[in-house]
């Protein structure tokens, strides 16, 4: 005879003060997305993206200047959450493949389970661990010469923007780490212990085009500094002696600048966005395709002059002459999408 086992006891989800749970790792909707749909789709019309959940940015402008279609071969050099890769596979399938490259161990694995789950397998489309500095390299590894289409989304990913985990962002309480790849390198924290007030202010500058670069590094070489909290609140208090008159607005946004100088510090991605432009002419097939998310100055400029020079030198048949930039509709609904800059290339046939 055989024994049902009895049902699992039932346990209530934990309480919290007030309506909802505001930390991070207690949205227990937001982080789940696919169980709450309706209360989901009322944090997106409001215009508001919900706590660690992806949202690709200008899909469809994006797609337009890759022009992707079945049988042809793409690289995701920032594969993300797989939004962009996810739409690109829709198109290159069947006969297609697409190579999806992300230097982030954590969120890799995720996003590759989530396209295989959706039926992309591995005929179609293959995740690889690596910086896209070494874009020829992973061709090299996969038995290409060259590929048609190429991606790069330079932003950070909510998943990794919003989990205070990674210290990204002021807006949580965690480390001062900002690495994209956790097991490499040195934390934000240890980068301002090693640096001299004078090249923090470089770095300040050349990073984030910040105005009040030396009274942020003045204030930022205090003390030291081990959390996004103590940051945000030594940069406030630091701002508030040295400029009393600066307006809230102009506060947060040094505050917002200093961060995302810091990141690209810690992840060296000028460097490593160089390289990518550099290697991206041999990696294409003729008439390839290449477009690039930005969402800094410092990203777009260097994109912007690569894409010239390539032209001028006759590896780019065609480039683009203005910045494309996200709709209104979309601005509103995803307010990350108001920095974001698309440019595009089109590889020459000799």
């Amino acid at each position: 005879m055989s024994v049902i086992p009895p049902d699992p006891p039932h346990l209530r989800r934990r309480r919290y003060p007030g309506k909802n749970p505001r930390t991070f790792h207690d949205k227990y909707k937001e982080l789940n997305p696919e169980q709450y749909p309706e209360d989901v789709q009322r944090v997106l019309a409001s215009g508001k993206t919900p706590a660690g959940m992806h949202r690709p940015i200008m899909v469809e402008e994006v797609l337009d200047c890759l022009r992707p279609v079945a049988g042809e071969i793409a690289v995701d050099c920032t594969l993300g959450g797989g939004g962009h890769a996810r739409a690109l596979l829709e198109r290159l399938t069947p006969g297609g493949r697409l190579i999806g490259l992300d230097v982030d161990p954590l969120e890799l694995p995720r996003t590759e389970a989530q396209l295989l789950a959706v039926g992309f397998g591995a005929d179609a489309f293959v995740a690889r661990h690596g910086n896209f500095a070494g874009l020829p390299k992973v061709l090299a590894s996969e038995g290409l010469v060259g590929v048609d289409i190429v991606l790069a989304d330079l932003g950070v990913s909510s998943m990794q923007f919003d989990n205070p985990d990674r210290g990204f962002s002021y807006k949580g309480v965690g480390p001062l780490d900002m690495r994209m790849n956790p097991s490499r390198g040195e934390a934000a924290s240890q980068l301002l212990a090693r640096m001299s007030e004078d090249e923090l202010a470089r770095m300040l500058d050349e990073n984030a085009d910040e105005p009040h670069a030396e009274v942020l590094a003045r204030v930022l070489k205090q003390q030291p500094l081990e959390t996004t909290h103590a940051a945000d609140k030594v940069l406030r208090a630091g701002l508030a002696a040295a400029l009393p008159r600066l307006p809230k607005t102009e506060v947060k946004m040094s505050i917002r600048r200093t961060f995302q100088a810091l990141r690209i510090a810690v992840n060296d991605e000028f460097a490593v966005l160089d390289a990518l432009l550099r290697a991206v002419p041999q990696c294409l097939t003729p008439g390839g395709r290449v477009a690039m998310l930005t969402f800094h100055s410092g990203e777009d400029r260097r994109v912007k002059k690569a894409f010239q020079a390539g032209y001028r030198a006759g590896l780019y048949l065609a480039v683009a002459d203005e910045v494309i930039r996200s709709s209104k509709a979309e601005t509103f609904s995803n307010r990350r999408a108001s920095a974001a800059k698309l440019r595009w290339a089109v590889r020459a046939s000799g």
